[in-house]
């Protein structure tokens, strides 16, 4: 019978294994069995947790952020996720999605989602009131140029119950957490299965897979977070996403690109609150402690970053600078004045929507950061009376928000797709240019990925993560059928897979009765405090919150050598029970995606984000030479990283984006 350090091993052969049960494998989920009709294909998605409350959407949200609609075309999509992200972002992949984005919106009302609408009159109404759907002409509520206002408490619900309903229970495995993608034994380019563990069960799980679909989300907790102490586990997005996504694919020997790249939300301090409704619904302003609207006050800095400082809306990293000269300066703390935004909103509203407007106040948060409500609560803090503190938070690394890291992925086959047949330094085995046969596939053959896993494409947001892993699903299944004759077979033996995964667990059977105190021993270390060593050095060396976001080429040797004694200690961590297991691995997944990011920032001579990160040694954006992407592989045997540069193509005109700044 399996017990704890003996577990039972399933084995499990499927054409298509979906990783992940956020919005991107929702998608996939709800739209590969309209693909797989009439075929034999085995389909299996499998899910750390549960999708009713999986990935970033778990919570809910207040928002849809990318809803393109009438007014706008995908090319003016594409022109704004370049923008936001200084100029380096793959126009293939985000026309692409900009042009399939909507249905999925529609889809989401379809399924029972209140989005806001406007009527006649202009008035607005929360989605209750039974308006015409977007597909038949309503007016969505815009909180922006691309949000649109939802009652999304149960957002992340309706989109599972649709994919669950879609591709059937029985095809569903949750509470099961991949942690390693096996290669194959005749063609190490291709993926031919994975491998994880029960969370609830002394079980683990090997499935072989002609196409997997990886889509496990960002990465959380790398950065010893502003929450310490009693709000030790808060974060903006959310903790379970712990770089297995990144981790996994480079372990696989993926090409990954930007890993540089990260966010760092300004947010409501302590609860990391959203802001993005007071900002653009609410039309709110941020200021220092004397009143000053930064933006204002400090725009002549932008000058320094052109030509993306003389855009019309700067990009997310320039607000942040300037935020941080205020904070740097000593005329912080920084408000949102929320007072003055709810007052001048009472004098053209009308009392009804006055009223509902102050309980949305509350909702923004009821529906996606309930942490924040509690803090309002404890410190006595009504919006229409009391202003609230805002604060840039630690970085988070992620594909599908205002970042773009993640994996090098083939677009589609009729945007563009240029090719770089000279690339300087990109290892020969990879891929020529920016298509190569299946809409998201890695440059792993079988290796698919959605969501926060497609790099250099970032503002997907959740519609977009939606709609990504619809587009995967229907190239898993085009790439299933075309390879109906291969037959995975597994580069590692399943005995030696279950000893590398249950690791953890007999480094603890075997040396816990050494020390009395079972957290104090000397040959083992725990997985938390594992976890705040990795958070200590990126804090401290690689531009955290400790420096004001600030390294250099000094500051990353020393995380580099302090990363790879982690990573020799990492082998001497322990798991008590399967929760420990789960921690141990969310760490080992954490570290690799870590040292990616290190690498990068390593890598690129120049500080291409301020305000997210600045190299103080290069401080400066350097068009002439770090216009480009920066790509990586990793390779498991030696543990190497071969980091390089990619051209950077524009596919839609940018000229538009300054041209309206300039009057």
């Amino acid at each position: 019978m399996a017990e704890f350090g003996n577990p039972d091993v399933i084995e499990e052969e499927v054409d298509v294994l979906m990783i992940g049960g956020g919005m991107a494998n929702c998608g996939a989920a709800y739209e590969i069995m309209q693909w797989a009709k009439g075929t034999d294909l085995r389909i299996k998605l499998v899910d750390k947790a549960a999708m009713d409350r999986s990935g970033a959407v778990a919570q809910g949200l207040s928002a849809i952020n990318t809803y393109i609609g009438p007014e706008q075309d995908p090319a003016d999509y594409a022109r704004m996720v370049s923008n936001d992200l200084m100029g380096i972002t793959r126009d293939d992949l985000a026309y692409d999605l900009g042009r399939h984005v909507d249905e999925s919106v529609h889809l989401f009302e379809e399924w029972g989602l209140p989005i806001w609408k406007t009527d006649e009159s202009g008035e607005r109404h929360d989605g209750s009131k039974g308006m015409a759907s977007l597909k038949d002409g309503g007016k969505p509520v815009r909180s922006g140029k691309w949000q649109i206002m939802i009652n999304g408490e149960s957002y992340k619900w309706i989109v599972a119950e649709a994919a669950k309903k879609a591709i059937g229970t029985d095809r569903i495995q949750e509470r099961v957490f991949i942690v390693k993608l096996i290669n194959d034994k005749n063609d190490p380019s291709r993926v031919a299965g994975a491998i994880g563990f029960s969370v609830r069960e002394h079980k683990i799980y090997v499935y072989k897979a002609k196409a997997i679909l990886l889509a496990a989300g960002g990465c959380v907790n790398i950065f010893r977070p502003r929450s310490v102490g009693e709000g030790t586990g808060r974060a903006w997005y959310p903790v379970w996403n712990a770089g297995s996504t990144y981790t996994m694919a480079a372990e696989a020997g993926a090409e990954l690109t930007l890993m540089e790249n990260r966010f760092v939300p300004a947010r409501f301090k302590d609860g990391y609150g959203p802001v993005g409704a007071w900002f653009l619904l609410f039309k709110s302003q941020a200021t220092n402690a004397v009143g000053e609207v930064y933006m204002v006050k400090n725009k002549e800095l932008l000058d320094d970053y052109p030509p993306y400082g003389q855009a019309a809306v700067p990009a997310s990293c320039l607000r942040n600078h300037l935020m941080l000269k205020e904070m740097q300066e000593g005329r912080g703390p920084i408000w949102m004045d929320t007072v003055t935004a709810l007052g001048k909103l009472k004098e053209t509203l009308s009392p009804r929507e006055v009223k509902h407007l102050e309980a949305e106040a509350w909702e923004d948060f009821l529906d996606m950061c309930v942490g924040q409500c509690g803090i309002w609560v404890g410190e006595n803090i009504e919006p229409e009376k009391k202003n609230s503190e805002l604060m840039p938070t630690e970085p988070y690394l992620l594909g599908s928000h205002s970042g773009c890291c993640g994996i090098w992925t083939s677009g589609p086959t009729d945007v563009g797709a240029p090719t770089e047949e000279t690339a300087e330094g990109v290892p020969a085995h990879l891929p020529s240019g920016w298509n190569w046969g299946y809409r998201g596939m890695t440059t792993v053959k079988g290796l698919f990925t959605a969501g926060d896993g497609v790099g250099a494409s970032g503002h997907k947001f959740s519609s977009g993560s939606h709609a990504e892993g619809r587009l995967a699903a229907k190239a898993m299944v085009k790439y299933c059928l075309d390879n109906k004759d291969y037959k995975p077979e597994l580069d590692t033996s399943v005995e030696d897979l279950v000893n590398a995964i249950y690791q953890p667990v007999r480094t603890y059977l075997e040396f816990k009765d050494y020390s009395t105190a079972i957290d104090v021993n000397p040959n083992y270390i725990t997985p938390k405090m594992l976890q705040f060593r990795l958070q200590k050095i990126m804090d401290e060396y690689v531009a955290g919150v400790a420096t004001y976001y600030k390294t250099n080429e000094h500051m990353l040797k020393v995380a580099e050598e302090k990363l790879e004694m982690l990573k020799e200690d990492a082998e001497k961590m322990r798991a008590k029970d399967l929760h420990e297991l789960l921690r141990a691995w969310e760490n080992y997944h954490r570290i690799l995606t870590a040292e990616a990011h290190m690498k990068h920032i390593q890598f690129r001579e120049e500080s291409r984000y301020p305000g997210f990160y600045y190299r103080m040694d290069k401080n400066f954006v350097d068009e002439e030479n770090w216009h480009c992407f920066v790509n990586s592989i990793y390779d498991k045997t030696t543990k190497k990283w071969t980091v390089f540069k990619r051209a950077h193509v524009d596919l839609v005109d940018k000229s538009k984006l300054f041209k309206a700044a300039a009057h």
